[in-house]
């Protein structure tokens, strides 16, 4: 026995350096699944149910090899190419390359957005709350909180691709064959990772946690933006720039070529190092990027409660702005073309007959403007929520402990949601469409008309943000339920009108009650009752909140 434990001198345990830095990672880890036990078995199940439903619909309804050669003219041009991948997949059109070129791209956008959402919930937004700094004054190592957050992405990635990879191995698209369904599921891991590791960067960056996704959501913008121009344009090297584009360039189903997602795992390690290491060079809840200054004196727009809602609301608002004059612009250059496109696909043609219109054009710009309002629903949930984040974050009370009533404060938010979320958003995806619809079919006179046919879509908008406005001033526990308005909108409105759901589904969603323009003649009388059903909502959920107690975590 040595003389400092005879003496009863306490001994210290030295560990690692790197030990020390993740320790409590196994427990963070843990408690994130738990705390997304809903929330990614919901993403995982939707993504291999969507995907699993593709590959039926390819199977019906190009049982054909006639009607497979002639989908595979259509979607060599460049339009086509643009909104879906490289052309080597067309070379021979199975119903495997069918699924890897039209779903690949698209759904790793998706898994990108999982991924970052993922990350950043359990690192930036626990700092951001200041529940990191309180889980850091235990034993937990500086580093365990990044790690826990990238191992929920991967265990979330890797859950994805063996569903698929088992979905799809049990359908006939590849008989016989399992290294095409497997690398197919593994391609949506890869690119899922780049992204869960992007995000641990933007994270370390900005301070604030929709800033972070923000950033993140851009790259995969950008990534995705340089894989259409590349594959549209036949600029491989553009493709190449993107994570997307490795993953598509594995060609499941095809060369089944497995060394591109190397370049996306190699791509996420780098990422995930670079967000571990700017880690040690701030402060938990700061950011790398430090605040701007503000000015010597504020704003007068500042002193009311409007100014400073649409102070708050500025970034947002911005992003999704941009976003969707860009979407717009996406779909409206290929309207030229719709009739080409779509002529061979029974399923979209027996949808657009029951739009009506006087060309597949219109009947086409009919169906997108339903995905323009609901990707601005988005925004419009989110800052008619924003009062209750606020609330829970404790900057609510502050104010209101002020001469500040309720209702102003509340209401500020509430404007802002309908006015930028609804006006804005929507004349910009209405221009987007115009504009590009104008060019490439040559009729400039879609400008106005699609601008307008978006506008109409305001009212249900108004109604959406009344719904939220309702839950979040009688029943704020339950707010989360106002996602279900856009999903469900988008599942009827837009995934109905394909696949033939009964009409009174459509009827239950406020977006199926306004007028299909520009293929549908103008109806005033729906566009009222739900600006009047929007007002009343907004009333009920002021009232409720004016009577209620604050809640603050």
């Amino acid at each position: 026995m040595s003389a400092a434990a005879a003496a009863g001198t306490p001994t210290v345990t030295r560990t690692p350096a790197a030990a020390g830095a993740l320790a409590g990672t196994r427990a963070l880890l843990r408690f994130a699944l738990r705390r997304d036990r809903v929330r990614l078995p919901v993403w995982i199940l939707a993504l291999f149910l969507g995907t699993l439903s593709a590959a039926g619909k390819f199977t019906s309804l190009y049982a054909d090899p006639q009607a497979r050669d002639s989908l595979t003219d259509t979607m060599a041009s460049p339009a086509g190419l643009a909104m879906t991948g490289p052309r080597h997949y067309l070379d021979d059109y199975t119903f495997g390359a069918m699924l890897g070129h039209q779903m690949l791209g698209f759904l790793a956008v998706l898994v990108g957005l999982m991924n970052v959402l993922v990350v950043t919930r359990h690192t930036r937004d626990e700092e951001e709350t200041g529940r990191a700094e309180l889980v850091r004054s235990a034993v937990v190592g500086r580093h365990a909180q990044l790690a826990a957050a990238l191992w929920v992405a991967v265990v979330a990635d890797l859950a994805l691709a063996l569903l698929l990879a088992a979905g799809l191995g049990a359908t006939d698209l590849a008989p016989g064959g399992v290294t095409g369904p497997l690398l197919y599921g593994l391609a949506h891991a890869a690119v899922g990772l780049v992204f869960a590791g992007v995000a641990a960067v933007t994270t370390q960056i900005t301070a604030h946690t929709r800033a972070a996704s923000g950033t993140a959501l851009a790259v995969i913008g950008l990534a995705y933006a340089l894989r259409a121009a590349g594959d549209a344009g036949g600029h491989d090297g553009l493709s190449w720039l993107s994570p997307i584009g490795w993953a598509q360039r594995s060609y499941p189903y095809v060369d089944n070529r497995w060394w591109p997602l190397l370049l996306c795992v190699a791509l996420a390690v780098v990422c995930a190092g670079t967000g571990f290491a700017l880690s040690t060079r701030r402060d938990v809840g700061a950011g790398l990027r430090a605040a701007r200054p503000g000015r010597r004196t504020a704003s007068g727009a500042l002193l009311g409660p409007l100014g400073l809602a649409l102070r708050l609301h500025r970034p947002l608002l911005a992003g999704f702005g941009a976003g969707l004059f860009l979407m717009g612009a996406m779909y409206g250059s290929v309207l030229g073309e719709a009739d080409g496109m779509l002529k061979d696909i029974d399923q979209v043609q027996e949808a657009l007959r029951r739009i009506g219109g006087t060309s597949p054009a219109e009947s086409f710009a009919s169906m997108i403007m339903v995905i323009l309002a609901v990707v601005a629903s988005v925004y419009v949930v989110t800052a008619a929520l924003r009062p209750l984040a606020e609330e829970h974050a404790g900057r609510a009370e502050p104010l209101l402990a002020t001469g500040l009533s309720r209702v102003r404060w509340a209401g500020g938010h509430l404007a802002v949601a309908l006015g930028g979320g609804t006006a804005l958003l929507l004349l910009l995806g209405g221009l987007g469409i115009g504009i590009t619809g104008a060019a490439s079919t040559g009729d400039p006179g879609l400008v106005l008309s699609l601008t307008g046919a978006a506008l109409a879509y305001a009212p249900a908008l108004w109604v959406t943000a009344g719904i939220a406005a309702v839950l979040f001033g009688r029943l704020p526990r339950a707010a989360r339920a106002a996602w279900t308005v856009p999903v469900y909108a988008f599942v009827t409105g837009y995934l109905g009108q394909l696949l033939g759901f009964p009409g009174w589904t459509n009827d239950l969603s406020p977006f199926g009650h306004v007028p299909r323009l520009p293929a549908a003649p103008v109806d005033g009388t729906p566009l009222t009752v739900l600006t009047l059903v929007a007002a009343a909502l907004v009333l009920v959920g002021l009232d409720g909140f004016r009577r209620r107690d604050l809640e603050t975590k």
